[in-house]
Protein backbone atom coordinates (compact mmCIF):
# COMPACT_ATOMS: atom_id res chain seq x y z
CA UNK A 1 0.00 0.00 0.00
CA UNK A 2 1.33 3.48 -0.81
CA UNK A 3 1.91 6.39 1.18
CA UNK A 4 -1.47 8.21 -0.59
CA UNK A 5 -3.50 5.28 0.13
CA UNK A 6 -2.65 4.48 3.55
CA UNK A 7 -3.45 8.27 4.24
CA UNK A 8 -6.60 7.47 3.14
CA UNK A 9 -7.45 4.03 5.05
CA UNK A 10 -6.28 5.48 8.23
CA UNK A 11 -8.50 8.71 7.74
CA UNK A 12 -11.64 6.20 6.42
CA UNK A 13 -13.40 5.78 9.75
CA UNK A 14 -12.85 9.17 11.17
CA UNK A 15 -15.18 12.22 10.72
CA UNK A 16 -13.38 15.12 8.61
CA UNK A 17 -10.79 17.59 9.94
CA UNK A 18 -9.83 21.12 8.40
CA UNK A 19 -7.27 23.32 9.16
CA UNK A 20 -6.93 26.64 8.49
CA UNK A 21 -3.52 28.64 7.87
CA UNK A 22 -4.22 32.53 9.08
CA UNK A 23 -0.25 33.91 8.89
CA UNK A 24 -1.72 37.27 10.60
CA UNK A 25 1.89 39.58 11.08
CA UNK A 26 -1.15 42.69 11.38
CA UNK A 27 -4.34 42.90 12.00
CA UNK A 28 -7.37 40.81 13.06
CA UNK A 29 -8.39 40.00 9.33
CA UNK A 30 -7.35 36.95 8.84
CA UNK A 31 -8.15 35.29 12.06
CA UNK A 32 -11.80 36.32 12.11
CA UNK A 33 -12.30 35.35 8.02
CA UNK A 34 -10.87 31.85 9.38
CA UNK A 35 -12.84 31.58 12.70
CA UNK A 36 -16.02 32.21 10.47
CA UNK A 37 -15.40 29.22 8.06
CA UNK A 38 -14.47 26.71 10.67
CA UNK A 39 -17.72 27.73 12.99
CA UNK A 40 -19.75 27.43 9.39
CA UNK A 41 -18.15 24.23 8.77
CA UNK A 42 -18.46 22.70 12.36
CA UNK A 43 -22.18 23.71 12.61
CA UNK A 44 -22.99 22.12 9.00
CA UNK A 45 -21.34 19.03 10.17
CA UNK A 46 -21.81 17.40 13.59
CA UNK A 47 -18.90 15.38 13.20
CA UNK A 48 -16.34 17.63 11.94
CA UNK A 49 -13.76 19.37 14.25
CA UNK A 50 -11.48 22.86 12.72
CA UNK A 51 -8.19 23.68 13.54
CA UNK A 52 -6.85 27.28 12.98
CA UNK A 53 -2.80 28.23 12.67
CA UNK A 54 -2.33 32.00 13.44
CA UNK A 55 0.00 34.19 14.63
CA UNK A 56 -2.38 36.77 15.85
CA UNK A 57 -1.48 37.81 19.17
CA UNK A 58 -4.77 38.01 20.55
CA UNK A 59 -5.99 34.95 19.39
CA UNK A 60 -6.78 33.92 22.68
CA UNK A 61 -8.81 36.78 23.57
CA UNK A 62 -11.71 35.59 20.62
CA UNK A 63 -14.66 33.05 21.78
CA UNK A 64 -14.66 29.64 18.92
CA UNK A 65 -17.01 27.85 18.17
CA UNK A 66 -17.69 24.13 19.17
CA UNK A 67 -15.14 22.14 17.63
CA UNK A 68 -12.96 24.30 16.31
CA UNK A 69 -9.53 25.10 18.34
CA UNK A 70 -6.54 27.23 17.24
CA UNK A 71 -2.95 27.07 17.39
CA UNK A 72 -0.56 30.26 17.96
CA UNK A 73 2.60 30.54 16.17
CA UNK A 74 5.01 32.66 17.23
CA UNK A 75 4.20 36.49 16.94
CA UNK A 76 6.17 38.85 14.30
CA UNK A 77 5.76 42.32 14.13
CA UNK A 78 6.46 45.00 10.75
CA UNK A 79 9.45 47.63 11.56
CA UNK A 80 9.03 51.18 10.05
CA UNK A 81 11.27 50.19 6.97
CA UNK A 82 9.33 47.27 6.03
CA UNK A 83 11.02 44.57 7.08
CA UNK A 84 10.13 41.74 10.25
CA UNK A 85 11.23 40.93 13.30
CA UNK A 86 10.16 38.57 16.07
CA UNK A 87 7.53 39.87 18.26
CA UNK A 88 8.45 38.80 21.36
CA UNK A 89 11.46 36.11 21.39
CA UNK A 90 14.14 38.05 20.25
CA UNK A 91 14.88 35.73 17.52
CA UNK A 92 16.15 36.92 13.90
CA UNK A 93 13.57 36.76 11.87
CA UNK A 94 14.82 33.72 9.61
CA UNK A 95 15.09 31.68 13.00
CA UNK A 96 11.79 32.76 13.40
CA UNK A 97 10.57 32.12 10.48
CA UNK A 98 12.30 28.48 10.69
CA UNK A 99 10.30 27.83 13.84
CA UNK A 100 6.84 28.52 12.54
CA UNK A 101 7.40 26.21 9.43
CA UNK A 102 8.35 24.04 11.83
CA UNK A 103 5.67 24.32 13.83
CA UNK A 104 3.01 24.34 10.59
CA UNK A 105 4.74 21.30 10.08
CA UNK A 106 4.08 18.95 13.14
CA UNK A 107 0.53 20.51 13.40
CA UNK A 108 -0.23 18.91 10.15
CA UNK A 109 1.55 15.53 10.65
CA UNK A 110 -0.20 15.35 13.89
CA UNK A 111 -4.09 16.58 12.62
CA UNK A 112 -4.24 14.98 9.46
CA UNK A 113 -6.80 16.98 7.73
CA UNK A 114 -8.24 16.14 5.63
CA UNK A 115 -8.42 19.53 3.52
CA UNK A 116 -6.39 23.13 4.06
CA UNK A 117 -7.40 26.36 3.65
CA UNK A 118 -5.05 28.86 3.51
CA UNK A 119 -5.65 32.37 3.54
CA UNK A 120 -4.63 34.65 1.22
CA UNK A 121 -0.94 33.99 0.77
CA UNK A 122 -0.34 31.27 -1.27
CA UNK A 123 3.34 30.77 0.43
CA UNK A 124 2.58 31.57 3.30
CA UNK A 125 4.59 34.19 5.55
CA UNK A 126 7.94 34.75 4.14
CA UNK A 127 7.40 30.99 2.43
CA UNK A 128 6.96 28.91 5.87
CA UNK A 129 4.15 26.81 4.02
CA UNK A 130 6.03 26.02 0.75
CA UNK A 131 7.38 22.42 2.64
CA UNK A 132 4.23 21.46 4.48
CA UNK A 133 2.62 22.23 0.67
CA UNK A 134 4.91 20.23 -1.35
CA UNK A 135 4.76 16.99 1.70
CA UNK A 136 0.95 17.06 1.57
CA UNK A 137 0.71 17.01 -2.28
CA UNK A 138 3.43 14.30 -2.44
CA UNK A 139 2.41 12.04 0.53
CA UNK A 140 -0.85 12.71 1.45
CA UNK A 141 -4.51 13.04 -0.47
CA UNK A 142 -5.80 16.08 1.63
CA UNK A 143 -6.89 18.22 -0.36
CA UNK A 144 -5.56 22.27 -0.45
CA UNK A 145 -7.84 25.37 -0.96
CA UNK A 146 -6.34 28.75 -1.65
CA UNK A 147 -8.60 31.52 -0.02
CA UNK A 148 -8.88 35.06 -1.16
CA UNK A 149 -10.78 38.56 0.19
CA UNK A 150 -12.57 40.13 -2.81
CA UNK A 151 -9.81 42.79 -2.78
CA UNK A 152 -6.09 42.15 -2.46
CA UNK A 153 -4.66 45.40 -3.74
CA UNK A 154 -4.30 46.97 -7.04
CA UNK A 155 -3.10 45.05 -9.86
CA UNK A 156 0.12 46.40 -10.79
CA UNK A 157 1.40 46.34 -7.07
CA UNK A 158 -0.18 42.70 -6.53
CA UNK A 159 1.82 41.62 -9.55
CA UNK A 160 4.85 42.64 -8.21
CA UNK A 161 4.28 41.25 -4.52
CA UNK A 162 2.90 38.12 -6.14
CA UNK A 163 6.21 37.77 -8.77
CA UNK A 164 8.51 38.83 -5.66
CA UNK A 165 6.84 36.08 -3.58
CA UNK A 166 6.45 33.31 -6.36
CA UNK A 167 2.92 33.53 -5.14
CA UNK A 168 0.95 33.11 -8.51
CA UNK A 169 3.41 29.59 -9.31
CA UNK A 170 2.58 28.44 -6.05
CA UNK A 171 -1.28 29.00 -6.43
CA UNK A 172 -0.76 26.95 -10.01
CA UNK A 173 1.16 24.25 -8.46
CA UNK A 174 -0.25 23.19 -5.26
CA UNK A 175 -3.91 24.41 -5.16
CA UNK A 176 -6.75 22.45 -6.21
CA UNK A 177 -9.14 24.87 -4.98
CA UNK A 178 -8.92 28.94 -4.97
CA UNK A 179 -12.02 30.28 -3.38
CA UNK A 180 -12.89 34.50 -3.62
CA UNK A 181 -14.89 35.40 -0.97
CA UNK A 182 -16.74 38.03 -2.74
CA UNK A 183 -19.16 38.62 -6.14
CA UNK A 184 -17.00 38.80 -9.94
CA UNK A 185 -19.46 41.18 -10.55
CA UNK A 186 -18.20 43.46 -8.11
CA UNK A 187 -14.15 42.83 -8.37
CA UNK A 188 -11.50 40.05 -8.99
CA UNK A 189 -9.13 40.01 -6.92
CA UNK A 190 -6.41 38.47 -9.23
CA UNK A 191 -7.13 42.05 -11.50
CA UNK A 192 -3.36 42.33 -12.45
CA UNK A 193 -1.83 39.14 -12.58
CA UNK A 194 -1.73 36.67 -15.90
CA UNK A 195 -4.02 33.72 -14.48
CA UNK A 196 -3.82 30.97 -17.12
CA UNK A 197 -7.25 29.12 -17.80
CA UNK A 198 -6.35 26.03 -15.86
CA UNK A 199 -6.23 28.07 -12.78
CA UNK A 200 -9.44 30.06 -13.31
CA UNK A 201 -11.36 26.53 -13.86
CA UNK A 202 -10.47 26.36 -10.25
CA UNK A 203 -11.76 29.64 -9.60
CA UNK A 204 -15.02 29.58 -7.33
CA UNK A 205 -16.80 32.69 -5.97
CA UNK A 206 -18.23 32.27 -3.31
CA UNK A 207 -20.19 35.01 -2.05
CA UNK A 208 -19.31 37.32 0.88
CA UNK A 209 -19.21 35.56 4.30
CA UNK A 210 -22.69 36.46 6.17
CA UNK A 211 -22.30 36.50 10.24
CA UNK A 212 -24.60 36.21 12.97
CA UNK A 213 -24.62 38.07 16.64
CA UNK A 214 -23.23 36.06 19.51
CA UNK A 215 -25.81 35.37 21.78
CA UNK A 216 -27.53 38.40 21.47
CA UNK A 217 -30.28 39.93 23.07
CA UNK A 218 -31.43 43.72 21.41
CA UNK A 219 -31.16 45.87 24.87
CA UNK A 220 -34.17 48.66 23.98
CA UNK A 221 -33.29 50.71 26.98
CA UNK A 222 -29.68 51.47 25.16
CA UNK A 223 -30.47 54.68 23.27
CA UNK A 224 -29.20 54.65 19.40
CA UNK A 225 -25.56 55.09 18.79
CA UNK A 226 -23.01 54.70 16.09
CA UNK A 227 -20.87 52.32 16.00
CA UNK A 228 -16.85 53.29 15.58
CA UNK A 229 -14.41 50.68 14.87
CA UNK A 230 -11.10 50.68 13.25
CA UNK A 231 -10.32 47.36 12.89
CA UNK A 232 -7.93 45.84 14.93
CA UNK A 233 -6.52 49.81 15.14
CA UNK A 234 -3.31 49.46 14.43
CA UNK A 235 -3.65 51.89 11.54
CA UNK A 236 -7.04 53.44 13.27
CA UNK A 237 -5.80 56.87 14.09
CA UNK A 238 -6.62 59.07 11.52
CA UNK A 239 -10.60 58.10 11.74
CA UNK A 240 -10.72 58.35 15.40
CA UNK A 241 -10.09 61.67 15.34
CA UNK A 242 -11.78 62.78 13.06
CA UNK A 243 -14.97 61.34 14.63
CA UNK A 244 -13.63 62.78 18.06
CA UNK A 245 -12.91 65.82 16.57
CA UNK A 246 -16.41 66.24 15.15
CA UNK A 247 -18.26 65.42 18.23
CA UNK A 248 -15.73 68.16 20.11
CA UNK A 249 -17.00 71.03 17.10
CA UNK A 250 -20.51 70.49 17.55
CA UNK A 251 -21.61 69.92 20.79
CA UNK A 252 -25.58 69.18 19.30
CA UNK A 253 -23.88 66.07 17.23
CA UNK A 254 -26.37 63.07 17.70
CA UNK A 255 -26.28 60.04 17.65
CA UNK A 256 -23.94 59.24 20.16
CA UNK A 257 -20.88 57.20 19.36
CA UNK A 258 -19.45 54.07 20.53
CA UNK A 259 -15.83 53.54 19.64
CA UNK A 260 -14.05 50.30 19.52
CA UNK A 261 -10.73 51.34 19.44
CA UNK A 262 -9.22 47.66 18.06
CA UNK A 263 -6.64 45.91 20.45
CA UNK A 264 -3.53 47.14 18.10
CA UNK A 265 -4.36 51.10 18.93
CA UNK A 266 -2.83 51.38 22.17
CA UNK A 267 0.14 53.94 23.96
CA UNK A 268 -0.06 57.54 24.42
CA UNK A 269 -2.63 57.75 21.04
CA UNK A 270 -4.97 55.53 22.90
CA UNK A 271 -4.47 57.75 26.26
CA UNK A 272 -4.73 60.44 24.68
CA UNK A 273 -7.79 59.21 23.14
CA UNK A 274 -9.61 58.64 26.44
CA UNK A 275 -8.84 61.95 27.74
CA UNK A 276 -11.04 63.68 24.66
CA UNK A 277 -13.82 61.23 25.26
CA UNK A 278 -13.84 61.77 28.86
CA UNK A 279 -14.62 65.23 28.01
CA UNK A 280 -17.41 65.06 25.95
CA UNK A 281 -19.98 64.39 28.69
CA UNK A 282 -21.27 60.50 27.20
CA UNK A 283 -22.02 61.78 24.05
CA UNK A 284 -18.96 59.47 23.18
CA UNK A 285 -17.89 56.08 25.37
CA UNK A 286 -15.35 54.12 24.40
CA UNK A 287 -13.95 50.53 24.47
CA UNK A 288 -10.53 48.71 23.60
CA UNK A 289 -11.68 45.35 22.76
CA UNK A 290 -14.71 43.17 21.75
CA UNK A 291 -14.51 39.42 20.39
CA UNK A 292 -18.33 39.87 19.31
CA UNK A 293 -18.25 42.58 16.93
CA UNK A 294 -20.88 41.48 15.84
CA UNK A 295 -23.32 42.25 18.74
CA UNK A 296 -22.36 45.75 18.35
CA UNK A 297 -23.05 46.34 14.89
CA UNK A 298 -26.18 44.61 15.14
CA UNK A 299 -27.52 47.21 17.59
CA UNK A 300 -26.15 50.27 16.23
CA UNK A 301 -28.19 52.86 14.15
CA UNK A 302 -24.85 53.06 11.27
CA UNK A 303 -21.42 52.01 11.51
CA UNK A 304 -17.97 54.96 10.77
CA UNK A 305 -15.41 52.38 9.63
CA UNK A 306 -12.17 51.92 7.72
CA UNK A 307 -13.58 49.58 5.72
CA UNK A 308 -11.34 46.19 6.28
CA UNK A 309 -13.10 42.80 4.51
CA UNK A 310 -14.85 41.78 8.37
CA UNK A 311 -16.41 45.09 8.96
CA UNK A 312 -18.22 45.11 5.50
CA UNK A 313 -19.32 41.86 5.72
CA UNK A 314 -20.55 42.87 9.09
CA UNK A 315 -22.21 46.09 7.54
CA UNK A 316 -23.47 43.68 4.93
CA UNK A 317 -25.27 41.50 7.07
CA UNK A 318 -26.57 43.35 9.62
CA UNK A 319 -27.87 45.79 6.48
CA UNK A 320 -26.40 49.02 8.58
CA UNK A 321 -25.87 52.40 6.75
CA UNK A 322 -22.01 52.68 6.92
CA UNK A 323 -19.68 55.81 6.57
CA UNK A 324 -16.33 54.39 4.96
CA UNK A 325 -13.00 55.93 5.53
CA UNK A 326 -10.58 53.93 3.83
CA UNK A 327 -6.93 53.94 4.44
CA UNK A 328 -4.85 53.91 0.96
CA UNK A 329 -1.21 52.72 2.51
CA UNK A 330 0.28 50.24 2.59
CA UNK A 331 -1.91 48.95 -0.34
CA UNK A 332 -5.01 49.91 -1.43
CA UNK A 333 -7.28 47.22 -0.71
CA UNK A 334 -9.52 49.41 1.80
CA UNK A 335 -10.41 52.23 -1.20
CA UNK A 336 -10.76 50.04 -3.85
CA UNK A 337 -13.41 48.22 -2.16
CA UNK A 338 -14.63 51.11 -1.00
CA UNK A 339 -15.12 52.81 -3.93
CA UNK A 340 -16.60 50.12 -5.63
CA UNK A 341 -18.89 49.38 -3.02
CA UNK A 342 -20.13 53.43 -2.91
CA UNK A 343 -20.60 52.72 -6.62
CA UNK A 344 -23.12 50.51 -5.84
CA UNK A 345 -24.85 52.07 -3.50
CA UNK A 346 -23.99 50.12 -0.53
CA UNK A 347 -22.28 52.23 1.54
CA UNK A 348 -20.68 55.87 2.09
CA UNK A 349 -17.53 56.79 1.08
CA UNK A 350 -15.20 59.77 2.89
CA UNK A 351 -12.18 60.21 0.34
CA UNK A 352 -10.10 63.33 2.27
CA UNK A 353 -8.19 63.24 -1.28
CA UNK A 354 -11.80 63.90 -3.01
CA UNK A 355 -14.30 65.03 -0.24
CA UNK A 356 -11.21 67.27 2.23
CA UNK A 357 -10.45 66.25 5.48
CA UNK A 358 -12.44 68.95 7.51
CA UNK A 359 -14.37 69.16 10.72
CA UNK A 360 -17.67 69.58 9.36
CA UNK A 361 -17.93 66.86 6.37
CA UNK A 362 -17.77 64.44 9.72
CA UNK A 363 -19.97 66.32 10.95
CA UNK A 364 -22.41 66.01 8.16
CA UNK A 365 -21.74 62.43 7.36
CA UNK A 366 -22.59 61.82 10.75
CA UNK A 367 -25.98 63.33 11.42
CA UNK A 368 -26.75 62.08 7.99
CA UNK A 369 -25.71 58.62 9.04
CA UNK A 370 -29.34 57.63 10.76
CA UNK A 371 -31.51 58.19 7.20
CA UNK A 372 -28.80 57.16 4.66
CA UNK A 373 -29.87 54.04 2.80
CA UNK A 374 -28.95 50.84 4.41
CA UNK A 375 -26.74 48.26 2.20
CA UNK A 376 -29.69 46.55 0.93
CA UNK A 377 -31.06 49.41 -1.54
CA UNK A 378 -28.39 47.96 -3.62
CA UNK A 379 -30.16 44.76 -3.91
CA UNK A 380 -27.63 42.19 -5.06
CA UNK A 381 -28.70 38.38 -5.12
CA UNK A 382 -26.15 36.12 -3.85
CA UNK A 383 -24.23 38.78 -1.72
CA UNK A 384 -23.90 36.93 1.23
CA UNK A 385 -24.32 33.26 0.21
CA UNK A 386 -20.34 32.55 0.79
CA UNK A 387 -20.70 30.37 3.82
CA UNK A 388 -23.08 28.34 2.55
CA UNK A 389 -21.15 28.50 -0.83
CA UNK A 390 -18.28 26.95 1.17
CA UNK A 391 -19.98 24.07 2.85
CA UNK A 392 -21.26 23.18 -0.38
CA UNK A 393 -17.62 22.94 -2.06
CA UNK A 394 -16.41 21.36 1.24
CA UNK A 395 -18.61 18.20 0.82
CA UNK A 396 -17.89 18.24 -3.07
CA UNK A 397 -14.14 18.12 -2.19
CA UNK A 398 -14.26 15.71 0.64
CA UNK A 399 -17.41 12.96 -1.11
CA UNK A 400 -16.87 13.77 -4.67
CA UNK A 401 -20.06 12.24 -6.48
CA UNK A 402 -17.73 9.39 -7.88
CA UNK A 403 -17.09 7.91 -4.66
CA UNK A 404 -20.45 8.28 -3.28
CA UNK A 405 -21.38 6.33 -6.10
CA UNK A 406 -18.42 3.76 -5.57
CA UNK A 407 -19.93 3.40 -2.03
Amino acid sequence: MGAIEAFKAQKADRPPRVLLYSHDTFGLGHLRRSRTIAGALTAADAGLSALILTGSPVAGRFTFPDRVDHIRLPGVTKLEDGTYASEALGLDIDETTALRAGLIRTAVEKFEPDLVIVDKEPTGFRGELEDTLKWLQKETSTKIVLGLRDVLDEGEALAEEWERKGALDAMLKYYDDIWVYGLKSIYNPLHGLDVPKSAKSRMHWTGYLRRETWDYTPDTSVEPYILVTPGGGGDGEKLVDQVLRAYESDPTLSPKAQIIYGPFLSGDTRTQFEDRVAKLDGRVVSLGFNSKMENLIAGATGVIAMGGYNTFCEILSFDKPAIIMPRKRPRLEQYIRAARAEQLNLVRMLDPDRDGLGTSVMVDAIRALPDQNPPSVGQFPDLLDGLQSIVDRVDSLLHPKGAKAAE
